[in-house]
């Protein structure tokens, strides 16, 4: 959540915010229910006073006195209570506030291009067609098992997507972060608190547990940021965590449900960190250059996007994109995503650092990795020829006992 602070201080700060982000909100229903919300926490505050003041001076004729304080103490904390969740419920409706250079609107600024698209003297074949020549993936048996939107790896297939993995492990760790595997069940109250489930489009893609409240976790970051709710915790600190990730991907239809590209579940590595507040935007681009650096070891052509102010998620200040270009749809497609949300899950959290004996919120951010499906998708198409055969990238190839898939 944003600071409660810039509401009384600064509203025309969050209510520029909220116009850029596309957010209708009663801005001067929050104040109001923010003023009443105070008001009674005195009263409250004040009655609890007098409470103790009696209770200490333990005298007979208190004790009527007492019963009669007690009930409208009851009575006005319920009171308090109640504000209290009128209040969160619109509170948490606004996003964090994007900073000044994020593009205002849905669309996003193309800031740069690496590698050149391959100009295939042939019509190139999409991913699913390789995959069923090489027999690599298989979405009828998956749709058998499953349902539609599923797909199952094979062969060569599964064992890119292994090799996959140590490259990264290989790329990524040696720069400081530590792996980890978390479960990819997460407890209700730590997806709100990560601010991903706070409107009725947030939970239209989230898989829920009815019966045990819990969601299946839609990328590894809902389930790292939580791991250190409530601590107070040494900066910078960084994770690399591998997870299946379960959407609904409700409304996609077209190309995007063809194969692998947009299912259900898929594999992911993930980088998170947890910074100091002056720290983040410079770590935002540390995070993205170590995406580019990947992306440059596997020569796929890529664009890096800033996205536009209502195209961001919830908890991010700024997001950029990395698109990588997908040759039988002959265009650039998202393959990568780095957001810096700032204080803003961090307050929900709880998740603080020292500094200079004083205790301060640190900034969260987060970056894929590689997101396995896609990124196989983009190693078929773009390293296919005119016979369907398939040149493996040669960074990955000390990772497999093979370098074409014929």
């Amino acid at each position: 959540m944003i600071d409660i602070s810039l509401l009384k201080e600064q509203p025309e700060v969050v209510k520029k915010a909220l116009a850029s982000r596309g957010v209708s909100l009663d801005f001067n229903k929050l104040l109001e229910l923010d003023a009443k919300k105070r008001k009674q926490l005195k009263l409250v505050e004040e009655l609890r006073a007098k409470r103790n003041r009696i209770s200490s001076a333990g005298k007979p004729d208190d004790i009527e006195q007492a019963k009669e304080l007690k009930n409208n103490l009851k009575r006005e904390e319920e009171r308090l209570a109640a504000l209290k969740k009128e209040f969160n419920e619109l509170f948490v409706l606004i996003p964090n506030i994007p900073f000044d250079d994020v593009p205002i609107g849905l669309e996003g600024e193309v800031v740069r291009k690496e590698g050149r698209p391959k100009d295939f003297n042939f019509e190139p074949k999409d991913h699913l067609e390789l995959a069923e020549l090489h027999n690599l993936i298989d979405v009828q048996r998956a749709a058998k098992v499953s349902g539609s939107r599923f797909g199952i790896l094979k062969n060569e297939g599964a064992l890119l997507e292994i090799a996959l993995i140590n490259f990264c492990l290989d790329n990524i760790l040696k720069e400081g972060f530590t792996f980890v595997i978390p479960p990819t069940l997460l407890r209700e109250e730590m997806m709100q608190k990560m601010g991903y489930i706070d409107t009725k489009e947030d939970l239209a893609e989230r898989y829920f547990f009815e019966k045990d409240k819990l969601f299946l976790a839609g990328t590894a970051e809902q389930m790292i940021g939580p791991m250190h709710a409530d601590e107070v915790i040494e900066v910078p600190k960084r994770y690399l965590a591998f997870s299946s990730c379960f959407r609904e991907e409700a409304g996609s239809y077209g190309k995007d449900t063809r194969g692998i590209f947009r299912v259900h579940q898929f594999d992911k590595l993930e980088m998170f960190s947890f910074v100091e507040p002056k720290d983040s935007e410079k770590e935002h681009q540390f995070l993205i250059s170590l995406q580019e650096k990947l992306m440059k070891k596997l020569k796929l052509p890529y664009q890096v996007v800033h996205l536009g102010s209502q195209d961001i998620a919830r908890p991010s200040a700024s997001t950029f994109d990395i698109e990588t270009w997908i040759p039988s749809q002959n265009k650039y497609r998202e393959t990568h995503s780095a957001s810096n949300c700032t204080d803003f899950q961090a307050r929900r959290l709880n998740i603080r650092f020292r500094k200079d004996n004083q205790l301060e919120f640190v900034h969260t951010l987060n970056a894929t990795a590689v997101a396995m499906g896609r990124m196989i998708i983009a190693i078929l198409e773009n390293n296919q020829d005119s016979r369907g055969k398939i040149r493996i990238p040669r960074a990955l190839q000390k990772y497999l006992n093979f370098k074409t898939i014929i």
